[in-house]
């Protein structure tokens, strides 16, 4: 029994070892791309580009980074300034220094537009959680806000059902066990091995865990293979943190809160609002969003056929034509002014 005890003790200090020395590699061959900015104590991670107002700021999905938006920014950014960043955890940002709150993410988004330096309203673009949050947002300061664009929000979840309640714990279990894992080199093993040629042995040890997480896994693979190719081994780097898993486990924990502040936003007056359903939607989700887009006399709503819940992926073109216009005519009505 010693033995058994002291060979694991040994397994799991090469798996540190090992973990540490890959962190340390990944962070200095991927750097961060922008600038970290202070919010009230936490140091979140800005990247910007272009020139031009109103700005555009892109809000990511639940555990997803600034990289979500690889497909769109360099576009929007050639007629006007544009910022992605990542949440607290997530990507090249600080680990979260206070509860995931709804409250507490809205003031680091508006201190994300403040650092961005427009001093006018901005067009926002959520993605998924990240279009609870901006929707959440333009309720509260309707002034801010020169734009609205949703991309495929998840309002399933306004009325949480017991099997989604279930879904939603079984999903955190999971987070914060990849945290453990992550911290022992486990998962940056299993994406090298599913990476470099061998994706067997890590989907079957995440087969370990239940079917769901295995078609997880599959489903997000897939989604990540659609970024440009050259951002395939920062993605990875970036899983391989234990951070990362922790704020996953975080922001679902505050997907109930903040579906339901969405829920009761009653009325966006006549903010410019789009929302993009994914063609993949049920009735119900998609009538819904009809719901949504009506919060704004100056609202409406777009189905894209061809694309899955990852709009900006599937059909980035329209995404950033969308943009476009809100941009175009927020400065002629900026001229007539």
């Amino acid at each position: 029994m010693l033995v058994i005890g002291f060979l694991l003790a040994i397994i799991l200090a090469a798996g540190a070892l090992y973990q540490l020395i890959g962190a340390r590699i990944g962070a200095r061959k991927y750097p961060a791309p922008g600038r970290t900015i202070d919010v009230a104590g936490q140091r979140l991670h800005v990247v910007c580009a272009g020139h031009g107002s109103p700005n555009v700021l892109f809000e990511s999905g639940v555990a997803a980074s600034s990289l979500s938006w690889a497909r769109v920014v360099p576009d929007v950014a050639t007629f006007t300034q544009v910022c992605a960043y990542d949440r607290a955890g997530l990507g090249w940002s600080a680990p979260a220094r206070a509860p995931r709150t709804v409250a507490r993410m809205l003031s680091e988004l508006r201190g994300v537009l403040a650092a961005m330096g427009s001093g006018g309203p901005a067009v926002l673009v959520g993605h998924s959680f990240g279009a609870f949050l901006v929707c959440a947002y333009a309720s509260l300061h309707p002034a801010d806000v020169a734009g609205l664009l949703l991309l495929d929000p998840p309002s399933d979840w306004h009325q949480t059902t017991r099997e989604q309640s279930r879904l939603l714990w079984g999903g955190i279990q999971l987070s914060r066990m990849g945290s453990l894992l992550a911290r022992m080199g486990i998962v940056r093993a299993c994406l090298s091995l599913l990476t470099g040629g061998a994706p067997r042995v890590p989907r079957n040890f995440v087969r370990i865990f239940g079917s769901t997480a295995a078609r997880t896994l599959e489903r997000l693979v897939g989604e990540v293979r659609k970024l440009p190719p050259d951002l395939h081994p920062v993605v990875e780097m970036l899983w391989c943190q234990p951070k990362c898993f922790r704020a996953m486990a975080d922001h679902l924990t505050a997907l109930e809160e903040t579906a339901a502040v969405v829920a009761g936003v009653t009325s966006l007056a006549d903010v410019p609002l789009v929302v993009i359903s994914g063609g993949d939607q049920p009735a119900e989700v998609l009538a819904v969003h009809r719901q949504l887009a009506r919060l704004s006399s100056n609202g409406r709503q777009i189905v894209a056929a061809e694309s899955g819940h990852w709009i900006q992926f599937d059909s980035p073109d329209l995404v950033v034509s969308t943009i476009r216009a809100m941009v175009t005519n927020r400065s002629s009505d900026s001229r007539s002014a």
